[in-house]
């Protein structure tokens, strides 16, 4: 499931990273790398801290593009671009938000193909856990609530 993150941090880094001056060439891939394993932070806090209900509404509720996941993961990755990149804080925030957004939105889209069921929110959330439990029962739990 995280090859697949990057795969999709990949496919959808043309302006922000492949293109983006700021980067160097030899660094591409692990501004790539930094930008998947930021939203998968923020994803893993989330569910560390039990908020288990906020990511379901994410992913649920896709058109919401404000989104405080978004945002943290958003301000995770440009402050990863600031440090180990020195590109300055306003040029990293505008590099994250010209990738993170679009990556996250295409999370959901996936997580809800029959097709990928690597994405699916209920495998999703137990790669996060460490797969230290089934989530999908949970899920289910929580859907009949």
């Amino acid at each position: 499931m995280f090859e697949k993150l990057f795969m999709l941090v990949k496919n959808n880094a043309g302006r922000a990273i492949i293109d983006n001056p700021l980067i160097p060439e030899k660094s591409r891939e692990a501004a790539m790398n930094d930008a998947s394993s930021s939203i998968i932070e923020v994803l893993k806090t989330q569910v560390e801290n039990g908020r288990l209900k906020d990511i379901v509404k994410y992913f649920q509720f896709s058109g919401i593009y404000d989104n405080p996941l978004i945002s943290s993961a958003t301000n995770k990755f440009a402050n990863k671009l600031n440090n180990f990149y020195s590109i300055e804080p306003k040029a990293a925030l505008e590099t994250a938000n010209a990738l993170i957004p679009t990556v996250m939105q295409e999370l959901i889209l996936q997580s809800k193909s029959a097709q990928n069921t690597d994405f699916a929110l209920g495998s999703l959330l137990t790669k996060l856990n460490g797969n230290n439990a089934n989530m999908n029962t949970l899920l289910n739990q929580m859907a009949m609530a």
